[in-house]
Parts: C-alpha cells; sequence; structure tokens
C-alpha cells in the first residue's frame, strides 16, 4: 500500500449507536476505500467513543479541504465529535532533545535511517556538546545550547527559537532538564518523554537507585506526553524486565536503557502514525 495515499481520520466523542455506520458510509459516498478500522468505547451506554480510521484518498471525489468541511457538516456535528484528519503524504517534522546518554537517541536515528519512523528529524538540540559528532554522521543538524540555573528563561528561549516553526514532535530522549510551563504550554500534547522507571513508581531523578533501594523485582521505562506536572503526563507505553538482589544500580541501568530505547521508539512511532488520543490524563492507543 502506498502510504501517501493513506489518511488517517481520529474520532472522540460520547457513544451512540449508528456512528461506524455515519463515518463508513460518509467515505464509501466520496470514492474512499477504507482499509483499517479500530474503536474503543469506554462504556457502550453513556460511555466516549474513540475510533481510529485509516483510508485511501487517490479517488476521492472532493478536494481534501471540502472532505474535511462535508464531514464536519454530515457527520461530525450530528455526533458532537472532537476529530481531526491527517494525511501521511504531509511528512511531520521531528526535533529532539538530549542531554549526554545516547541509547535512546541512537535508536530513533537508527529507525529512522532504515526507514521505520516516517518522519524529517530536522535537528538535535543538547545542552551538551558530546553527541555533535554522532548526530552530524546521520546528516542531522546539532545544537548545543547549554542550559545554566542562573540563565535557564534566556536558554529556553533560544531552544524555541530554533524549534519555531520547524517541529510537529518534541522527543525527549534522556534529555536532563526539566521544562517550564511556558515550554510546555508552546507544545501541547506533542512532546514525549522517556522515563526511566516503571511510572507511577519512581517519578523525579534517579529511579534506578530508588528501585535498587526498595529492592524491586522489576524495572520499567515509560513513554509519557509532557506535562506541568513532573513525569505524571499521559502515558503511552511501557515495558519492564524482571531483576533480583543479584543487580547492582549499575546492571539495573544496563537493563534499563534496552527497555527505554524500545519503549521511546515504539511511543515515537505510534504517534507519527496518529495511534494514539489523548483522553485526560490517559492515552488510547490503537496499537498495530
Amino acid at each position: 500500500m502506498d502510504s501517501d495515499t493513506t489518511a488517517r481520520l481520529l474520532i472522540t466523542c460520547p457513544d451512540r449507536p449508528g456512528i461506524v455506520a455515519a463515518v463508513s458510509g460518509f467515505f464509501y459516498s466520496h470514492g474512499s476505500n477504507i482499509t483499517a478500522l479500530d474503536q474503543h468505547s469506554t462504556d457502550p451506554l453513556g460511555g466516549d467513543f474513540f475510533m481510529r480510521l485509516e483510508f485511501q484518498t487517490p479517488y476521492l471525489d472532493l478536494s481534501k479541504p471540502a472532505l474535511e468541511k462535508a464531514f464536519e457538516e454530515v457527520v461530525a456535528s450530528r455526533f458532537h465529535m472532537n476529530w481531526r484528519i491527517s494525511y501521511a503524504s504531509q511528512i511531520k517534522r521531528v526535533a529532539i532533545l538530549v542531554s549526554k546518554y545516547d541509547h535512546a537517541l541512537m535508536e530513533l536515528l537508527w529507525r529512522w535511517k532504515q526507514g521505520q519512523l516516517r518522519c524529517e528529524i530536522g535537528m538535535v538540540i543538547s545542552n551538551h556538546p558530546d553527541l555533535q559528532e554522532a548526530v552530524e554522521s546521520f546528516g542531522i543538524p546539532y545544537h548545543h545550547v547549554a542550559v545554566r540555573a542562573e540563565s535557564k528563561e534566556e536558554d529556553e528561549r533560544r531552544i524555541l527559537e530554533l524549534l519555531e516553526g520547524k517541529a510537529d514532535l518534541i522527543v525527549l530522549a534522556r534529555y536532563m532538564q526539566i521544562l517550564t510551563p511556558q515550554f510546555i504550554a508552546r507544545y501541547p500534547n506533542v512532546i514525549i518523554n522517556i522515563h526511566h522507571s516503571f511510572l507511577p513508581a519512581f517519578a523525579g531523578a534517579d529511579p534506578y537507585r530508588q528501585a535498587y533501594e526498595r529492592g524491586v523485582k522489576l524495572i520499567g521505562a515509560t513513554a509519557h506526553y509532557v506535562t506541568e506536572e513532573l513525569d505524571a503526563g499521559p502515558i503511552i507505553e511501557q515495558d519492564v524486565a524482571r531483576v533480583s538482589h543479584r543487580h547492582s544500580v549499575h546492571d539495573l541501568k544496563e537493563i534499563g536503557r534496552d527497555l527505554e530505547r524500545k519503549v521511546l521508539a515504539r511511543a515515537v512511532q505510534w504517534h507519527l502514525e496518529d495511534r494514539t488520543i489523548i483522553y485526560g490524563n490517559k492515552t488510547i492507543v490503537f496499537a498495530p
């Protein structure tokens, strides 16, 4: 299937009979072939309904703006939908923020290079110069912006200037700085962070040491959207590994890095493929 001809519709609305029929009938009537459809209801009697639909665009009898206008008038307004359509041909622009740890960053760059992440990685921004050579070997611009306590707002403004108009998604690939509320407000629901614990356990700094001191038998990693509350945004993906009393803090970090790489990559891919819907402080994820 040619991904350039694929469009994706995401819907949130009150659940009631007839939604699927109305949506599918609308696209059929305008010459589109539906190639994937996932749905979920929190309660069929008065709950909330979620849908992700993929359809093909080559034989549409309307332009894309006209199709969206007609969908709003004919279907969306009738069912009180919160909805959006995205087109796979419109490649999303990604910026990555990182500090010194390179494992999550390099996983993203490798998958991007292999064509597994369909996006444009326009830049990597770091508060350290250490990873410049590795990033530039992929042909990606690298910007070093030192973030200091005494000038944090000014330094963040410099980062925002670099991002202005150039990022549809921001990925924190072990970026060891807390973003200010002003920064987060500029990019609501499009900043993804990887946290090195199975949230909500061990939020904040040094979670592997916290886990070691508690003698846990499982450690994990969590990818989530960033909100003002630290490590408390809607969770996109998680994974765990079993550990024991035999593992040191160093061992936990080594095991955890493998989890972090895979969890973040999956979360980024699902966002790029429009598989996530934020629902309060949770997510509905229509994973493949």
